[in-house]
């Protein structure tokens, strides 16, 4: 009787520590989704970062064009910005999109610049770990630098259409 006494407490105390652990992930949940809802989504800003790049890149025999050259820089180094830290946090960087190469060299531009847009909404989201601050000023700041020189891009494309 005495071992059988033992055993149920064992089991009780193992069932008591389980639900105890269920409980603390309960409780946490709420939290993990609330900062991905409010935080920066740096891995959706990655891939729209790569996307707009590849829409900047000259294709053929089209001329290459000094504005979209500054702008890939730029967004170069917001890439490489955001890999260095999702590296850290062994977050998966790899995600591709092909371009439609058929687009016209304006439409390229467009799209690269709405998805700048995108990457920039991405980014701005509430950043409450001050190490992570300086991460979303740089990446924002580079994608300021990409946005202003697409911008120029196009006016100059439609000029010359």
């Amino acid at each position: 009787m005495h071992s059988r006494l033992l055993h149920f407490a064992a089991g009780v105390a193992t069932a008591a520590a389980a639900a105890a652990a269920a409980a603390a992930l309960i409780a946490a949940a709420p939290a993990w989704a609330d900062d991905s809802v409010r935080g920066p989504n740096y891995l959706h800003a990655l891939s729209d970062l790569r996307d707009a790049r590849e829409h900047l890149e000259h294709f053929g025999n089209e001329p290459a064009d000094a504005r979209a050259e500054r702008a890939i820089f730029e967004i170069d180094r917001a890439i490489n910005a955001i890999k260095r830290e999702a590296i850290m946090s062994g977050n998966d960087i790899e995600n591709r999109v092909p371009v439609d190469t058929h687009l016209a060299r304006t439409g390229r531009f467009q799209k690269a610049m709405d998805l700048l847009d995108r990457a920039r909404r991405d980014v701005a989201g509430e950043e409450d770990q001050p190490d992570a601050q300086a991460l979303q000023l740089r990446v924002m700041r580079h994608i300021e630098e990409a946005r202003r020189e697409v911008a120029r891009a196009v006016a100059i494309a439609r000029e010359n259409n």
